[in-house]
């Protein structure tokens, strides 16, 4: 097994990103040797409990290391090209083959060269093995650089908006999926979609679900609920919470006993208040805002449906399997989920859950409605999620399977 891992991300921590944390746990419980780097600083302003017990470092690659300030290099200004160069100067007397592999970086900007050199020094100096890096996209570019000049192999963790926005470079995406040892995405959607996408470039991509910490996510059944629906994410278009208003909408209407509370924030919090407030639901639905893990927890298992209306947005993006909707399924609420991306693998209709149709804010009222009024239906389903869960989504399956992959192979990257 590979004795050092680098983990690199964009952000670290990032509040929305638990299943990176989850998942670095997870190594550092089997004794796997992890180091953390990340482009940028956190912006977040509310952080999950559990990041205090990842034990590994955190390296940011824009920031002062050994002496040296790092320049935001977007574009190549005459001083700062003359740091630059100097810069790669230095590098070359840890990396003496330097000035040969530059051409590989043709493709790619200044700042992405800047932070893989310095990035490949680090794993040189530290000794690391197999850089992982999550999201296909500028994580992973200066990953593929930094393995190619540091002469490591690298993987990456391939999740949503980087495969399917449409501001995705498909040429881009395609050096990344042929240049990886190894290419992991979160669903068989994914997996099936990449292939149609890029064919032949896609022989090293695997199917690997984010697991779960099972132990932390107690099951319990949803008999006795208040007529509760929860809704966890971040409010954003591919989230569908406008559709979700709707639907409470439609269920004030026909006089149904309910109460809906929103956790998350996001770029459409007004207009979802506004919405709120202009089908006087004020006293229905909340948002409150973004809440600690184990807040959310709770919140979950008082609740008597978990609501997940995700759409695919205009932008093309969508989600993958969303890690709140897989929590919900673990601790025992029953779940009404729309039919899209790869949430039919684990929302199978009248069996782990209950499916409808994207933007179908009638056909979400009615299926909430069900869950609410039917205690022996929520059990059933909440009963069958959670033994679906354990079967596919344990943490420490999930994980030996991702390293299984950082095991040196023979898969040389391309040389230019």
């Amino acid at each position: 097994m590979c004795s050092k891992i680098a983990y690199i991300v964009k952000r670290y921590p990032r509040y929305s990103e638990t299943f990176i944390v989850n998942e670095i746990l997870a190594h550092e419980a089997a004794g796997t040797n992890i180091h953390i780097f990340a482009l940028r600083p956190p912006a977040d302003t509310h952080f999950q409990d559990k990041i205090a017990r990842v034990k590994a470092a955190v390296t940011y690659l824009r920031k002062p290391a050994q002496g040296r300030k790092v320049p935001a290099l977007t574009t190549l200004t005459p001083n700062s090209a003359s740091y630059f160069w100097a810069e790669m100067q230095e590098a070359a007397t840890v990396i003496p083959d330097l000035w040969a592999k530059l051409g590989y970086a043709a493709a790619e900007r200044a700042s992405v060269v800047y932070q893989a050199v310095w990035l490949a020094q680090e794993i040189r100096q530290r000794g690391i093995t197999h850089l992982h890096a999550h999201f296909g996209s500028v994580a992973t570019s200066v990953t593929r650089l930094a393995a190619y000049f540091a002469d490591v192999p690298y993987s990456f963790t391939a999740h949503a908006k980087d495969i399917f926005h449409n501001s995705v470079d498909p040429e881009d995406l395609r050096r990344k999926l042929r240049d990886a040892a190894t290419v992991v995405t979160v669903s068989d959607y994914n997996r099936a979609y990449l292939q149609r996408q890029f064919g032949a470039d896609t022989r090293r991509v695997q199917r690997i679900y984010n697991g779960m910490d099972l132990g932390e996510l107690r099951y319990q059944p949803p008999t006795q609920r208040s007529p509760r629906i929860l809704s966890v994410c971040r409010l954003v278009e591919k989230k569908g919470l406008r559709y979700l208003v709707d639907a409470c909408g439609l269920l004030k209407q026909q006089g149904c006993e309910f109460i809906c509370q929103i956790v998350g924030s996001g770029p459409l919090e007004e207009a979802l208040r506004s919405q709120i407030s202009a089908l006087h639901l004020d006293d229905w639905v909340e948002i409150l805002g973004p809440r600690p893990q184990a807040e959310v927890f709770e919140l979950m298992q008082q609740a008597a449906v978990f609501a997940a209306p995700y759409i695919i947005g205009e932008d093309g993006n969508r989600d993958g399997l969303p890690t709140a909707l897989l929590e919900a399924m673990a601790l025992g609420t029953p779940c009404v989920a729309t039919d899209v991306t790869g949430i039919p693998e684990i929302i199978r209709d009248g069996d782990t859950g209950l499916l409808v149709a994207q933007r179908d804010a009638l056909g979400l009222a009615q299926a909430m409605e069900r869950l609410l009024q039917q205690p022996a239906l929520r059990t059933s389903l909440a009963a069958q999620a959670r033994g679906l869960m354990g079967a596919e989504f344990d943490i420490h399956q999930t994980t030996a399977a991702l390293r299984r992959c950082f095991q040196p192979i023979a898969a040389p990257l391309q040389e230019v």
